[in-house]
């Protein structure tokens, strides 16, 4: 198979520089959405890095390459990527059993199941799967973030060992309830007031910056006049007190028992990252008027991916909120996310030695709204009220992420996206009786103009079925059904396929099956409406010979004329 690369990888940046319609005035609204974008990102991507299992500067080391990456290569104009509350709980998870060789390795397998995503245009497959499933694996990730947070939400001491899995981490804290720091309890739920009433103030800076400066102000001031401690990035990494070094180039050490292992993981994060940051793209074309291609967006998120954990970055994906943020501020072009990734840079040089005295109950507040935000606790109650299938898949697919894990429950959900999706095919393809003695002899507009007639009557002897949709596996049990659906006396039986619009290898089996079988009952079968997509299918497969070429009809008119020259 050929591809042609520019059809698939089309970044929206090139398009705008290349056809030279950016000026002045786009650059002033890019450069002012990007400085407030940048500054929105900052505590997010502190807090994402830490919740992830990581350091705090990897996590802004990921939002400073994969922002500019996403940006420079993405399918989106609005799109402004960095690392996301979505995959807080596989990085965790891949940390805790693999090490970050082990997380650097499979963000990179996960960057290149990307890529190849894109190349074979596969990003318009992430717009079917089904919203339950969607909002069923995001509410579990917001619990899961939320349960995480509470160890530091409620001050519990920084050497408690809180174990993996969402009811063993419930257990432990109600086992410890005795050793909460009210202190930091208090700043904590400060710190969460303050994230989710400052948008009554304004909504140009966000609730969650605030609260940071704040709630790190309070610290030191607190620890310095009145003797109260608070547990900080600082006392949890205690390293950083000498500053942040310069990122550097890491070299994965791969092995195969270490990839095997890791497939699955890093196919989580890709399908993660594809859906992730695929919605926010429609969302954000929703909001402006624009489009943004698919294809190319999934390739930009790979070669992000690939890149940033290079630096000591972690997965990344394009953000919503961050999104938003920037179409809110006027953000134009992907230039304003390479100017929130220069923004974050310049913070990282000059003001990151000052996150050491960050309080952990403040960060645990940001997470706290994210988790929150992230629930859609609305959608979830109204998707509720849908069918029952639609309903198991949802509670199915939320628990699975809760209770088991979140790689499985991201592979049961493609699955029951497939399951799904070949059930609403089924639906649509339909095998029905054409009851009494009259038929609708029409194929087209250009055939009842020539017969000039409406209805044919159909002779004593012959039975017409109609199929109506894909003739694909499928129907395996429906035909069977057709199979047995013979009255006595009938000497043909029509199979009209005008509404087939094509007809797959089981669907081929089936029909050949059928024409045997019939064939030793002395019934003959005659296939009516053939197009010359289905036409093509049968002569490749030989099925053409077997019914008989003098058999198959492009119209109903002919094979009622062939049939009742057989019943006579």
């Amino acid at each position: 198979m050929n591809f042609n690369l520019k059809e698939v990888f089309q970044p929206k940046l090139f398009g705008l520089l290349k056809g030279g319609k950016y000026n002045t005035k786009t650059f002033t609204s890019d450069l002012i959405a990007g400085i407030i974008v940048g500054i929105i990102a900052l505590p997010l991507a502190i807090a994402f890095g830490i919740a992830s299992g990581v350091t705090p500067q990897q996590g802004l080391i990921t939002a400073i390459v994969a922002g500019f990456l996403i940006s420079f290569f993405g399918g989106s104009n609005f799109l402004i990527g960095g690392p996301t509350g979505a995959f807080i709980v596989i990085v965790a998870g891949i940390v805790a059993q693999y090490g970050m060789q082990g997380l650097i390795i499979a963000t990179i397998m996960a960057g290149v199941f990307l890529v190849l995503m894109g190349v074979f245009k596969m990003g318009v497959i992430f717009k079917f799967i089904p919203y339950p499933i969607v909002v069923g694996f995001t509410s579990g990730i917001a619990l899961t973030i939320f349960t995480t947070q509470m160890k530091d939400f409620f001050g519990f001491p920084l050497d408690l060992e809180v174990p993996a899995g969402f009811i063993p981490q419930w257990a432990c804290y109600f086992k410890n309830i005795a050793s909460i720091n009210w202190v930091e309890m208090i700043m904590s739920i400060f710190c969460l007031v303050i994230c989710f009433s400052w948008g009554k103030v304004t909504k140009k800076v966000p609730g969650s910056l605030i609260a940071l400066v704040i709630g790190t102000l309070a610290s030191v001031l607190l620890s310095r006049f009145a003797g109260v401690e608070f547990a900080t990035i600082g006392s949890k990494f205690p390293e950083l007190a000498a500053g942040l070094p310069m990122p550097k180039p890491v070299a994965p050490e791969f092995d195969f028992e270490t990839v095997k292992g890791l497939v699955s993981p890093a196919f989580t994060i890709a399908i993660l990252c594809a859906i992730e940051s695929l919605l926010a793209a429609m969302v954000a074309d929703g909001a402006t008027g624009k489009k943004h291609h698919a294809n190319t967006e999934l390739i930009g998120q790979g070669i992000a991916n690939i890149v940033t954990p290079l630096f000591g970055g972690i997965p990344a994906t394009g953000a919503l909120a961050r999104t938003m943020a920037s179409i809110n501020n006027g953000g134009k072009t992907p230039v304003t996310g390479i100017i929130h990734a220069i923004v974050l840079l310049l913070i990282y040089l000059f003001l990151m030695p000052y996150a050491i005295y960050i309080p952990l109950g403040c960060l645990a507040a940001i997470l706290v709204q994210v988790a929150y935000n992230m629930s859609e606790w609305r959608t979830f109650k109204y998707l509720l009220r849908g069918d029952k299938s639609d309903v198991a898949v949802l509670l199915l697919t939320f628990f699975l992420t809760v209770i088991v894990d979140l790689t499985v429950a991201i592979e049961v959900g493609v699955v029951l996206a497939i399951v799904l999706f070949v059930r609403r095919v089924m639906q649509t393809s339909t095998i029905s009786v054409l009851e009494g003695h009259s038929v609708a002899a029409t194929e087209d507009d250009e055939k009842a103009a020539m017969e000039n007639t409406d209805r044919l009557d159909i002779p004593d002897g012959v039975e017409v079925y109609e199929i109506d949709g894909p003739f694909f596996f499928g129907l395996a049990s429906r035909f069977e059904e057709l199979e047995n659906m013979k009255t006595p006396g009938t000497k043909v039986r029509i199979i009209r396929m005008r509404k087939v619009p094509f007809i797959d290898s089981t669907g081929i089996n089936n029909l050949r099956n059928l024409c045997e079988r019939t064939r030793k009952r002395g019934v003959t079968v005659i296939l009516s409406g053939v197009t010359d997509k289905v036409q093509a299918s049968l002569e490749k497969f030989g099925v053409d010979e077997e019914i008989g070429k003098d058999n198959i009809f492009p119209h109903i008119i002919p094979a009622l004329e062939k049939a009742t020259e057989l019943v006579k």
